[in-house]
């Protein structure tokens, strides 16, 4: 069960920060995971800050488990040697139940607190675990005299996670957004898949057959699609942001694209980027497209007080047409704050 309404706004420790009313608007196209182990990576952090909305320093899955210690130390030398400036800077930590959990908030806070954006919760099964890290955050605020909440990421990856999308949506007012973690899903579920993200070959639907008979063809589909949506779902009723997360074939620029798209599609702000290459590949899809900006500017300048109907290229638009209008138009002015290029191909 939650806190009532009277209370959900109330601090959770005397001298913490009070809890955010709204999650901040902040360009988040792409996640970018770094391995704060490996220095000569952290070493890169500096260049990276200008390519990307979000650095994350990852000390969960891919870290070893004899260098976890380490990946919290150098998390820590990363956030104290920069400046992030109007880039996120995040970090998932290990999962709740692991050993090493307790460390990552206990040193992180105190240490870069003040910096720190975000903490990415993996494998929430429920609200408990939202409960949990958010007493913890600001009994830490209050100690250590943060001044602003730091927010709670859910990545959904297990089954019980998404039978429970809702109720951990709805947990805390700490909540940022929610991250399809595909490959850990994939086990829970006991799909017969080693992708991490995307779609398989084996699924798909077959063709009927025509009159004359021959090849029947084979339409692969989206595993992903049920879950994707049931997670906007919950994080659009709650205010949170949806992300889509990882793609695991480096090698395969057009399918991560695809992926990418259809998450973006489905309501989607951005994903994780495990790979330079994936940046790229990010911030092309999770910008809307030059062309579908100037035709909902032509929506919205029809209907500038979103009433009413209009004929706008020869296209019926009334008052739902121009909230998806303004979708893609408040999408295209935040990366024109960020982005020159695109400002320019925007006309912003």
């Amino acid at each position: 069960m939650n806190r009532t309404p009277a209370k959900f706004y109330a601090p959770l420790a005397t001298g913490a920060p009070a809890p955010l009313r709204q999650i901040p608007v902040k360009l988040e196209r792409m996640i970018h995971f770094v391995p704060p182990h490996v220095e000569k990576i952290r070493s890169r952090v500096p260049d990276i800050i200008s390519q990307v909305d979000v650095v994350l320093g990852n000390l969960e899955d891919a870290i070893p488990a004899d260098q976890k210690s380490a990946a919290r130390r150098g998390f820590i030398a990363m956030a104290e040697a920069n400046d992030f400036g109007d880039t996120g800077l995040w970090t998932r930590i290990n999962c709740l139940n692991s050993p090493w959990a307790l460390d990552d908030i206990l040193e992180i806070v105190p240490a870069v607190g003040a910096k720190l954006d975000v903490v990415m919760l993996p494998k929430v099964e429920g609200p408990w675990d939202i409960h949990y890290l958010d007493q913890l955050l600001a009994q830490l605020e209050a100690r250590h005299a943060i001044k602003r909440p730091i927010l709670i990421h859910a990545i959904l990856e297990t089954a019980e996670g998404v039978q429970n999308v809702d109720a951990i949506a709805g947990a805390s007012p700490r909540m940022h957004g929610m991250s399809l973690g595909p490959a850990d899903l994939a086990a829970s579920r006991g799909m017969k898949t080693t992708r991490v993200g995307g779609g398989h070959p084996g699924y798909g639907v077959l063709a009927d057959t025509g009159a004359a008979g021959g090849e029947r063809p084979f339409f692969q589909q989206d595993l992903w699609h049920y879950t994707v949506q049931k997670m906007v779902d919950a994080c659009m009723t709650y205010g949170l942001k949806p992300f889509y997360g990882p793609f695991g074939d480096f090698s395969d620029g057009p399918a991560c694209e695809a992926q990418f798209r259809n998450a973006f599609l489905q309501g989607c702000l951005g994903a994780w980027s495990l790979h330079p290459t994936q940046i790229g590949i990010a911030k092309a899809v999770f910008s809307p497209d030059p062309a579908e900006v100037a035709f909902a500017r032509k929506i919205v300048a029809a209907m500038p007080d979103g009433t009413g109907a209009a004929i706008v290229d020869g296209k019926f638009q009334d008052d739902a047409t121009w909230k998806q209008a303004k979708v893609i138009v408040d999408l295209a002015q935040l990366v024109a704050a960020k982005d020159p290029e695109r400002a320019a191909l925007y006309g912003l």
